[in-house]
């Protein structure tokens, strides 16, 4: 499930909204609390009444929080797993079935039909599995919940505004444990703000109109920053002498500079010379290897796992006619207890890696690639047995 970054911005614009009710207590009088806010804010009350009358506390959804999974697994088992042949010919099924509306999102807000595939494969399958929390209880109980009630108290807010619209119910909508809704899992305020009439009759429902889902998804990630027309991943090869410490994301050229130091599209030239770009080799200098052009940070904004990030862009291509990516032959890399024991040096040594979890995050990735630097091996920040063994 979609879990985006995008919240980031709404903690902002919910930070002062979010003191009016605290968060925690009783559920009843909390929600007695939205109640009068909302009629603050403007909203008739008998609406607000009707709105809030079901709200009920969800366990299933604390619980749901509380066992969020996050990706552990390297990015070539983690890709195969997620990419299936029958995902790729369901993909060019509804390429060809959505044609139209794929020719629209192309031409107004220049965005490739497999970027948008690729989600819709990955968060519902292509809309046969939405979620079935109930949206405002599950939005309601995490907003009353005190570990994020700032990220979840705005959509409460958005939802009712949909309700308003005619379209959310607060008895029947259902989706994702954390709110999201429809074909391509948006959150209400993302609805409420991108929301597009795909199909023309008068309403936004990404839960069963793909037209209306994949439209209002064009939309968000234009706000979000893609440019139009513009590539976002590719394969490539990577001569053998390459600084690997200017590999990930922290450091960027031209794609005219990485040609001069041999960079090579696998299948392909690469594009235009003067974008700036990035190399990522997700396991390391033996591994598969990719450039990353601007658009692929806008991943980053509706998921913030690396891996899915990356399967999720890799995909797209794919769909697009992309063939499978050259796994390379890359070092075994470490797990759960090794990869807490390496943290541990780490962080002896004075590196930031945040949590010791065992997890290979952005700043366990920074530090493994510089500590290799230290001890003068290759820089490609894969964490391996050997560099276990030289801490």
């Amino acid at each position: 499930m979609r879990f985006s970054a995008i919240i980031g911005a709404l903690m902002l614009a919910g930070a002062a909204q979010a003191q009016d009710v605290p968060c925690g207590g009783g559920f009843g009088a909390f929600v007695d609390g939205l109640r009068q806010e909302a009629v603050t804010l403007g909203h008739d009350a008998d609406t607000v009444r009707r709105f809030f009358a079901s709200a009920q506390q969800s366990a299933a959804v604390l619980r749901a929080d509380g066992r969020q999974g996050i990706f552990q697994d390297p990015f070539i088992t983690f890709s195969r797993k997620l990419i299936s042949q029958s995902r790729l010919d369901k993909g060019r099924q509804m390429a060809d079935r959505y044609d139209g509306v794929f020719d629209r999102i192309e031409s107004e807000f220049g965005l490739s039909r497999g970027v948008l595939l690729a989600f819709w494969a990955f968060e519902t399958d292509f809309g046969a599995f939405q979620g079935d929390f109930n949206t405002v209880n599950a939005l309601v109980t995490l907003a009353h919940d005190c570990r994020r009630p700032e990220i979840f108290r705005p959509q409460i807010f958005a939802a009712l505004s949909l309700y308003e619209q005619g379209d959310l119910d607060p008895r029947t909508t259902t989706g994702a444990w954390a709110g999201e809704i429809g074909m391509v899992q948006m959150l209400p305020k993302d609805i409420l703000i991108n929301g597009v009439d795909g199909d023309g009759d008068g309403h936004v429902t990404p839960k069963t109109s793909a037209p209306d889902a994949l439209m209002s998804g064009a939309k968000m990630l234009s706000h979000l920053g893609w440019r139009p027309n513009e590539p976002w991943l590719q394969e490539v090869v990577l001569p053998s002498d390459l600084d690997w410490y200017d590999t990930g994301m922290h450091a960027t050229k031209t794609v005219a500079e990485w040609e001069q130091l041999g960079v090579r599209g696998a299948n392909g030239a690469l594009d235009d010379g003067r974008l700036p770009a990035s190399i990522i080799i997700p396991q390391g200098r033996k591994g598969p290897a990719f450039i990353a052009y601007p658009n692929f940070s806008v991943y980053f904004e509706w998921n913030q796992s690396f891996t899915y990030v990356l399967t999720a862009a890799y995909f797209g291509t794919r769909l697009q006619g992309a063939p499978v990516y050259d796994a390379g032959n890359p070092d075994p890399g470490l797990e759960g207890e090794q990869m807490k024991r390496l943290q541990a040096k780490l962080a002896a040594r004075g590196y930031d890696v945040g949590k010791i979890d065992g997890i290979l995050g952005a700043g366990t990735r920074d530090a493994v690639r510089n500590v290799q630097r230290e001890l003068g091996m290759p820089a490609d920040a894969w964490p391996t047995r050997e560099l276990l063994n030289r801490l």
